[in-house]
């Protein structure tokens, strides 16, 4: 598919009832589930229960006292759900039999993010009165998730990509006990701002911006304002390499572009979206860096827009992890920009010597 190489990819659309049944052949079945959390306190101060939509594969296990050994927490990407690491190049790769993650080893819990998936969000029917989340409080409730309503009560492993790459620095430092390794994939441990921020902020205004959204009161999707958000998503999952390989004329440049805006405005939910978006607007690990016990080794990759080598933000900021490593992949045939995060072969070598390092 050829948009999957510069759309951000924690977007992702429904896998087919094929797909399913061939991932079941490479590793065992996901068994689907939903954990309420009864008054559950966001940091706004808003309360409400709360459901968490997650996924888990494999069996959990514990040791003589009764204290889980096995437990790997994966986390998806903004707009996405634990679904979208259930493709191919993700879990067929990890999960399968003598894979890092072997599912016959492990216990890989996939949960839904607030306001993602299955989870609750604005879009069940509270719209833009939903409670303003951000991601200390998609943290705590993922927490809350394994603690109360999965029984685990330590991770074998906390990773996560774009987004839940984020969550994993903030997993590290919140709960420095509660891991033995940590791997963020596609992220920086520093306040978003700078081009960043500018382009997550252009997103949210696009969809704002239209007349059409009518405060988050639309009858119709705001299609003139998801169009234009869905330009900035490209770009920021895009990859130079990729693309030019991919749509070598105008041609078929602008025919990726038409199709890359079609599965998109199909996908968005409006106000979910900018909920989404704007969840990062309070998370910063800086200051928190030394609180991280948990062998942390960090990967990015070299053509990644959101997350660029030039800033030399991940080399400085590692120095204060006592026990962290920065990775910065570099540009080959096979990365594709933010999205090499769920290229697993890519970066698997690092993940296979944190395991044995943390063994």
């Amino acid at each position: 598919m050829h948009i999957r190489s510069f759309i951000f990819v924690s977007i992702v659309m429904v896998f087919s009832a094929l797909s399913a049944a061939l991932a079941q052949e490479v590793y065992t079945a996901p068994v689907e589930g939903d954990f309420v959390i009864e008054d559950f306190a966001f940091g706004s101060g808003e309360i409400m229960d709360l459901n968490i939509h997650y996924r888990t594969v494999g069996t959990l296990r514990r040791d003589a006292s009764g204290r889980a050994t096995n437990a790997v927490l994966a986390m998806h990407g903004t707009t996405g759900s634990g679904a979208s690491l259930l493709r191919p190049s993700f879990a067929d790769y990890l999960f399968k039999k003598d894979g890092l993650l072997d599912a016959e080893k492990y216990f890989i819990i996939l949960p839904d993010g607030i306001g993602h998936g299955d989870s609750s969000k604005p879009s069940d029917g509270m719209g833009m009165d939903f409670p303003k989340y951000d991601y200390d409080d998609m943290v705590r409730a993922q927490h809350t998730l394994l603690t109360e309503g999965l029984g685990v009560d330590h991770l074998r492993l906390v990773m996560g990509t774009s987004m839940g790459g984020m969550h994993t620095w903030v997993w590290a430092y919140m709960y420095p006990d509660f891991m033995d390794a940590a791997m963020p994939l596609a992220s920086l441990p520093v306040e978003i701002a700078g081009r960043n921020r500018m382009m997550r902020k252009m997103f949210m205004d696009a969809i704002m911006d239209d007349p059409e959204w009518n405060g988050g009161d639309y009858d119709e999707k705001p299609v003139e304002g998801l169009t234009a958000a869905s330009y900035v998503i490209m770009l920021m999952g895009s990859s130079p390499l990729q693309m030019q390989k991919e749509a070598p004329t105008r041609e078929t440049s602008e025919a990726l572009l038409q199709s890359g805006v079609e599965r998109m405005l199909a996908y968005l939910e409006p106000n979910d979206a900018i909920y989404a978006f704007d969840a990062s607007r309070n998370y910063n690990p800086a200051p928190h860096l030394k609180k991280i016990k948990a062998p942390l080794v960090a990967v990015n990759s070299a053509d990644d827009l959101i997350n660029p080598p030039e800033l030399n933000i991940l080399e400085t900021e590692i120095e204060k992890v006592q026990h962290g490593e920065a990775i910065v992949l570099p540009i080959t045939d096979e990365t594709r920009g933010h999205g090499t995060h769920t290229i697993a072969k890519i970066w698997a070598p690092y993940l296979k010597a944190l395991l044995e390092k943390t063994e």
